[in-house]
């Protein structure tokens, strides 16, 4: 059994970032044109750009703020006249910030992590689903986290806006999915990506010991679950939110 994408253009926002890259390629093995999406990152979307390119797909570079609706948009509009429209959006963009305590923590973060992690949903949303509604077929994938089950000390700005888009789109999946539309999950633990590969950072035994699988997972993890949900195996999933983590977290029935 293969996973095919042949065909389906896919968007993927922070695609210049650590998990992004690794979700781009891989779509990409599976035969979908690809969309990388980037803020800042200008350099690592056009060397992405070109391994993409090079596993004979049509892709395309855009740059846009993901958190103001006239910059997503006017993404939407570059991307159709260039490739047309996507029938896969992974939402994966988020802001990075300190953490630290909720006594501590600047209001300013809680806002950023609404604006990049709620808000960002429903703009693409809007932006993107009336094509799959019209298409009756769409993929709307979110990366979430494990922290969104945890709730451990100095998480409260990234949970709090993790668990607000949990809520957005569980709604989404139950308004779409009568045009077939799935809207799904992916929630990663702490990953090794190139940020870690390869360093003494690659090893956390504390984190590790309290995963039952008793390692960390890969980028490569995350990507897998998000083409098998991008494609057809995944037609009658929707409204999950799947933690890939080794078991670190678990969610109850």
């Amino acid at each position: 059994m293969k996973i095919d994408l042949s065909n389906k253009l896919a968007v993927v926002t922070g695609a210049s970032g650590e998990l992004g890259r690794v979700i781009a390629r891989t779509l990409a093995d599976c035969g979908a044109n690809v969309v990388i999406h980037y803020n800042h990152g200008q350099a690592k979307a056009a060397s992405l750009l070109q391994e993409v390119q090079a596993k004979g797909v049509r892709a395309m570079t855009i740059q846009a703020d993901i958190t103001d609706k006239s910059s997503v948009m006017a993404m939407k509009q570059s991307i159709v006249d260039t490739l047309g429209d996507p029938s896969i959006i992974v939402n994966n963009a988020v802001i990075q910030y300190a953490w630290t305590k909720v006594l501590e923590q600047d209001v300013a973060d809680y806002e950023g992590q609404f604006r990049s992690c709620v808000l960002q949903n429903v703009l693409m949303a809007q932006a993107f689903a009336p094509a799959m509604i019209r298409q009756r077929w769409g993929r709307i994938i979110a990366i979430n986290t494990e922290c969104a089950m945890q709730n451990w000390p100095n998480q409260s700005a990234y949970v709090s806006g993790k668990r607000g888009m949990d809520g957005v789109l569980r709604v989404l999946a139950k308004e779409i999915g009568e045009h077939q539309i799935t809207v799904n999950q992916v929630a990663p633990g702490w990953m090794i990506s190139d940020k870690y590969r390869g360093t003494p950072e690659e090893r956390q035994p504390e984190y590790e010991k309290n995963v039952p699988l008793k390692r960390r997972g890969y980028d490569q993890d995350i990507a897998n679950a998000v083409a098998f949900l991008a494609s057809d195996l995944a037609a009658f999933i929707t409204g999950a939110y799947i933690p890939v983590c080794g078991g670190n977290v678990m969610p109850a029935i």
